[in-house]
């Protein structure tokens, strides 16, 4: 590939990538193509994309930005793979696939709010944006039932005498 070529290639894989903050790599070497696409449909569902880079070119798409750690990482053949909305779920994917694929190796992973490399493994055990939301929910509404718990209570415990007083009557 000439020199012009490769800069095209790296111009329009570092306008594909410019947006992405997170990203992991993967290797697929020794899978059928039957279980590349196998993984590649459970991926879509997740809205996962794994894309096969050159790694000198993919290096040069990541330089200077979020990705740069992941392109220093890359060795040897390896699949580059990002997700529209998370990541997390779709390292849940990769290591369920890890399991099923024994040849399917989990390398490393980029996730913007972490300033390093981390394994695909630790990603996929972190708790999703929808998990933090729920959770966050949760702690928000807490002290909300537990003060109405406390102003409802004594008026409980009221209603029960009146109600007992008004049996005893009857």
């Amino acid at each position: 590939m000439s020199k012009a070529v490769k800069a095209m290639v790296a111009e329009e894989l570092r306008g594909r990538y410019a947006g992405v903050t997170n990203a992991c790599v993967v290797d697929l070497a020794g899978l059928t193509v039957q279980e590349q696409q196998q993984l590649r449909r459970r991926l879509r569902e997740k809205t996962g994309r794994l894309e096969v880079i050159k790694n000198s070119l993919a290096r040069q798409a990541f330089a200077g930005g979020p990705l740069e750690l992941l392109g220093d990482a890359l060795e040897g053949p390896c699949a580059v793979v990002t997700a529209r909305e998370s990541l997390i779920d779709v390292a849940k994917v990769l290591v369920e696939a890890a399991k099923e694929f024994s040849k399917l190796d989990l390398r490393h992973a980029v996730i913007e709010s972490d300033a390093g490399l981390l394994s695909v493994v630790e990603v996929s055990k972190m708790k999703s944006r929808d998990e933090l939301l729920a959770e966050i929910a949760m702690l928000v509404g807490s002290p909300g039932r537990a003060l109405t718990a406390c102003l409802c209570s004594p008026q409980s415990k009221i209603a029960g005498c009146l109600k007992a007083i008004v049996d005893k009557a009857a």
